[in-house]
Formats: C-alpha cells, structure tokens, sequence
C-alpha cells in the first residue's frame, strides 16, 4: 500500500467555483494513479496551500478573485516550487492563454474538456511534458505568425535540430538524452541555445516554432 501511495501523483484543485472543485474531486478520486491531497478557492490559498502539502501537480483556474491564477502562477515559480502547474478553465482568449503558458504553466486545457483525457493530462504534465489542447496550440501558432521567424532556423545545428524536433514531440530533457545518448547537461545547452537563437522565451513556444516549420521528429 505505501508503494502504491508513493505512485501516485499528488494533486491540488485551485478554483474558486466550489462546484467545479467537488466535480474535478468526485472524478480523480477513481483514478488509481491520482490523489487530490488539498483545495483553494482563489490564487493566495492556492499559494499557501502548495507550499503546505507539496502536491505533484495543480489544477489551475485563471479568473479567480484577488489573486488570479497567471500571478498564483508567477509566485510558485518565484518561490521554486517543483509543482507542475495545468491551466482547467473556460477562457480562451490568447491575452489569456499567452500570459499563463509564460508564467510557467506546463499545460493549458479548458473545463470542458473530456474526464479522461484531462486524467491524460495530469498524466502527460507530471511526465515533464507540455500539454495544450489543439485550440490552445491553434492560438499560439496565429501570435507565432504575426512575428515570423523562419530564418532563424538556418542558424542551427544538426544535434539542435534534433532536439528541438523532439521538443516539439514532447519530449522531456530526460527523454531526449535517453534518444539521443547524452547527459542531461548537454540537452540542457542545446534547449538553451535554441531558445537564444531563436529568440524564444520557453520550450512551448519552441515546440511551436517547430510544428510550424516543419521541424519535428
């Protein structure tokens, strides 16, 4: 049973809709991989709360009174919290959607998303992948045309191209040493050069840049 329990992926409900909370509860409650160790109803319980009970991951509303989730957000990473955060809600506007992705969130769905796929989700963000849902992706691609970047491509290298196709397939850096028989360290340089070359601020974006132009594994 204590191996079973250590399994498990810890995680936190921060949403200010208390229905939304005993909806998302009643649901990971079954899945045998799952634990819901602690609720908040807003951003600064969400906070206290993560710090508390150290969960795995956040379910993270963004519209929430006093402090909403992109700041909630903000702050964990301020603080170094490992908590892997996944945005569930109903906004779909990119002035949204950005914000929160850059904030550090490694995942971003919406409430209507279907039970067992958001299961996947929490799954897939916990792994170290990053997880948006096909309109999500669709919104960042229509901000990634606006500011087109193809030539910045050609100043790759073979091995960063490499990297970055198996960025785009979500891969973690653990994952993408393992393919392609390196230390970790080194993923971690190339992941860096990349980001600087390109002139992009994070890996999902990255891996957006990616898909974009054809650069996939």
């Amino acid at each position: 049973m204590a191996d079973d329990d250590a399994r498990r992926i810890r995680v936190l409900l921060v949403d200010d809709h208390q229905v939304v909370r005993r909806g998302l509860r009643t649901f990971l409650e079954v899945q045998d991989d799952i634990e819901v160790v602690g609720e908040a109803s807003d951003g600064e319980e969400g906070i206290a709360r993560a710090e508390e009970l150290g969960p795995d991951v956040i379910l993270m509303d963004v519209k929430m009174p006093g402090t909403d989730g992109i700041e909630a957000l903000r702050r964990l990473r301020e603080r170094a919290n490992p908590a892997r955060v996944l945005i569930v809600t109903s906004f779909t506007e990119q002035r949204t959607v950005v914000p929160a992705l850059r904030a550090g969130a490694a995942g971003y769905v919406y409430k209507d998303i279907d039970p067992d796929a958001l299961a996947g989700a929490i799954r897939s963000v916990h792994a170290g992948h990053v997880l948006l849902q096909p309109e999500v992706a669709s919104t960042l691609l229509a901000q990634e045309e606006q500011t087109p970047s193809a030539g910045r491509g050609g100043s790759l290298t073979d091995r960063e191209r490499e990297v970055l196709g198996l960025i785009a397939d979500g891969r973690s850096n653990r994952e993408i040493a393992r393919a392609l028989v390196l230390s970790e360290k080194t993923v971690k340089t190339h992941v860096s050069n990349i980001l600087m070359k390109l002139d992009l601020s994070d890996r999902t974006q990255a891996a957006l840049w990616a898909v974009r132009h054809g650069i996939t594994d």
